[in-house]
């Protein structure tokens, strides 16, 4: 495999977190891949999903950040699901096994839209106690594919990686956006045929969110105003689903900010979190809430300064 260019932290990461395999269904083909890490004694971590064509070790930048600052981060591959409640059920046990009670979820674009529907799945014994969700959908019908979801389990691993590429960014685009898209073409080709296919299954099978069920959870909505496979209507969708949402934007980050705009993601995750520090749901250990608030001001000066000297 080609050495990854994204940040020589990569190597660094898969080194020092080591990776788990748990199974939690009887069938013993669904294994669950986590990098857990940070202080164990955190009972409401934050949880990473990726997005179709990502595994694991794509928020490796969040990991190594967060659990610096005294997070507990853990950053999960799902196994083959098919079925959005199947999904839902399998993720239930998955927290039971951790002994996690409730449980804050990052999504990115078909992760945070599971995340949602778990959230939803859940609403009346809650086990998500809030929402990041990062160039997400609340409607499956936007990607127009519903017809066709029940045929994925019938293509080569091929077709649905054709599929996957085309909602990547064409065109020129800065170096670490581009590798960025190198890293994530990447962990696409390390997925097998029945895993890419069953979750364009769940991307585009027929499903919406029901706000009404998940209205009382924080949410953060991160999405970009450069080139996403997500359309304006789909943002102002969720805005609309959403009003009383922290909305953080970034000027560009393309389909994959959370590894080529890292800094600003990861500093948006603690402002969402910091809400929490103090409360039996805090993702932080206590001993470092102080040093943790120093470093989100300090991104935070530097990041008005770098807006007013664009201005």
């Amino acid at each position: 495999m080609e050495e990854i260019k994204v940040s020589p932290d990569y190597n660094w990461f898969r080194s020092t977190v080591p990776l788990k395999r748990i199974i939690v269904d009887d069938d013993d083909s669904k294994v669950w891949s986590l990098y857990d890490a940070g202080p164990k004694s955190i009972r409401c971590p934050i949880i990473l999903f990726p997005p179709v064509s990502g595994t694991a070790e794509v928020f490796f930048q969040q990991v190594l950040a967060l659990t610096g600052w005294g997070y507990r981060v853990i950053s999960l591959q799902y196994p083959v699901y098919w079925d959005l409640m199947e999904f839902c059920d399998g993720f239930r046990k998955l927290l039971d096994h951790l002994q996690l009670d409730k449980v804050h979820l990052f999504g990115a674009s078909l992760g945070g839209f599971l995340a949602q529907k778990f959230a939803e799945c859940t609403h009346k014994s809650p086990r998500v106690h809030s929402l990041i969700l990062c160039n997400s959908f609340s409607d499956t019908s936007i990607f127009n594919q519903t017809w066709t979801a029940n045929s994925f389990w019938l293509m080569p691993a091929f077709m649905l990686k054709k599929i996957v590429l085309g909602n990547f960014a064409k065109g020129p685009v800065d170096p670490k956006m581009a590798d960025a898209i190198d890293f994530m073409v990447d962990r696409l080709e390390s997925l097998n045929q029945r895993e890419l296919a069953s979750r364009l299954t769940l991307n585009c099978q027929n499903s919406y969110v029901e706000p009404h069920k998940i209205k009382d959870v924080a949410v953060t909505i991160i999405d970009v105003f450069d080139q996403s496979a997500l359309s304006l209507e789909a943002k102002e969708e969720m805005y609309k689903l959403y009003p009383n949402a922290r909305r953080a934007h970034l000027k560009t980050g393309g389909n994959f900010p959370y590894l080529c705009r890292s800094a600003e993601v990861n500093l948006y995750i603690q402002i969402h979190l910091r809400q929490f520090h103090g409360t039996r749901y805090a993702a932080i250990s206590p001993s470092m809430v102080s040093a943790e608030e120093l470093e989100v001001k300090e991104s935070q000066l530097s990041a008005d300064q770098d807006s007013d000297n664009d201005q």
